[in-house]
């Protein structure tokens, strides 16, 4: 999952900055395409060497002076114009496929994703991405430690804490926790792919390349 991240980071070079809002874009196009995994020997190669461990691919014990990155160009489509990126896998923070110039550091006093991400605004938005309902929740349980030494969460004594069902308590407003919204989303540069891309994320319902319903499947699996 780290290594599509990163890979999706730098493979936006196709997509187009005038789009209409409301598409859903693959932005790891670029990434997939055969030769440039046929470049990288993908699937077959056995042994990676120190040598080869870096994106810049050159020795990572002798690199020259001159061995730097690209510069990252983060220009975009004005909020409202651009197409929605699909996400890296299922329930993926989404990529942020506009301009962020200035709403650019978030504080505790100013966040301008609210302007436009709130769901009551979104849906009079085409083509906005609405906050999921994973943000207007708790998902820290009252925790504390009974007289008899039991772990307690909500008031309920667990045994393995591993097998705990999480428990996400609604909220009326956006949690706090989720304020930061570049903490989990951030913008994509221009680039061209460093490296080739073989994963394929399967989204199961085909609406969730571009959605989440993570609140609703947090606890798939726990008995």
């Amino acid at each position: 999952m780290i290594k599509k991240s990163l890979i999706a980071i730098a493979a936006l070079g196709l997509i187009s900055l005038s789009a209409t809002a409301g598409d859903v874009v693959n932005i790891n196009a670029a990434s997939e395409k055969a030769e440039l995994i046929a470049k990288e020997d993908l699937g077959t190669k056995k042994v990676m060497t120190e040598e080869s461990l870096g994106l810049r691919k050159t020795n990572l014990y002798e690199e020259a002076a001159d061995t730097v990155g690209e510069l990252a160009d983060y220009a975009r489509p004005a909020a409202g114009t651009s197409k929605v990126f699909e996400r890296a896998f299922t329930n993926a923070p989404p990529m942020i496929s506009h301009d962020v110039e200035g709403m650019l550091p978030i504080t505790t006093s100013t966040n301008t994703c609210l302007d436009c991400h709130m769901p009551e605004m979104a849906k009079n938005i085409p083509g906005t991405t609405p906050i999921p309902g994973s943000h207007f929740a708790s998902f820290r349980p009252a925790t504390a430690i009974a007289a008899d030494g039991k772990i307690t969460k909500e008031g309920k004594s667990v045994n393995n804490t591993s097998d705990f069902k999480v428990i996400a308590t609604k909220m009326d407003t956006l949690s706090h926790a989720r304020f930061n919204c570049s903490q989990c989303h951030a913008p994509q540069s221009k680039m061209e792919p460093l490296v080739g891309n073989t994963f394929t994320p399967d989204f199961g319902d085909s609406g969730l390349n571009a959605k989440s319903n993570l609140l609703d499947v947090i606890n798939e699996g726990v008995n």
